[in-house]
């Protein structure tokens, strides 16, 4: 894979990395059951049905993995949206939409960092079904997904949620650029501009 090399010249990055993820997930843990607890009452009344949503994710190697959210659409029996369709909005909730746009939805996710699926930084996780997709149609899409996918990252920054072929195609040359320019500064970066990015409610 092309990114290889620049994991290879970056094994104490990586080795850190790990460790600040795993610390900052075992941080937010008691944070995680708070909300959950709220969420358990205000979904009665906003988000009917269950409190997490978890879904079959494209991870490190292509491998397939169950990354876990607070569910923030109606729930459906079968996901009918194809891999080139845009996001179905008429199913997010009420209540979902404020999830979304401050990231909370995301927070579960630091189960998936702790058991080494996911990271806090690095390409956004695709539906395994559209992964495959992407695979075939995307050049550069299997590169990205030489290291674990990650709750936030540069592509999600700098493109926000991206849907269908050219918007994946865009945030896949970004994820790779971020591969191959890791580096502290540019982590701490990233976690400067998420941050923002839940303060102004700018997720989507």
């Amino acid at each position: 894979m092309k990114n290889s090399n620049y994991l290879l010249k970056n094994r104490l990055f990586w080795i850190n990395k790990r460790i600040f993820d795993i610390f900052v997930s075992i941080s937010l843990i008691p944070l995680l059951i708070l909300i959950s607890c709220i969420l358990l009452v205000l979904n009665f009344f906003f988000n009917t049905g269950s409190l997490l949503f978890i879904q079959d994710r494209m991870g490190k190697n292509c491998d397939v993995f169950s990354a876990i959210k607070f569910r923030t659409m109606a729930p459906v029996k079968v996901i009918t949206r194809k891999y080139d369709d845009p996001i179905e909005t008429n199913r997010i909730t009420s209540l979902g939409k404020i999830l979304r746009k401050m990231r909370i939805d995301e927070l579960p996710q630091i189960l998936n960092v702790l058991k080494g699926e996911m990271s806090l930084i690095g390409p956004r996780p695709d539906y395994y079904v559209h992964a495959l997709e992407y695979l075939e149609n995307i050049k550069g899409y299997r590169d990205r997904h030489i290291i674990r996918p990650g709750i936030t990252g540069l592509s999600q920054v700098k493109l926000g949620y991206a849907e269908g072929l050219d918007a994946t195609a865009k945030k896949v040359s970004i994820d790779n650029y971020y591969i191959r320019n890791v580096g502290y500064i540019n982590e701490f970066k990233i976690i400067f501009d998420t941050i923002i990015i839940i303060i102004k409610g700018m997720g989507k």
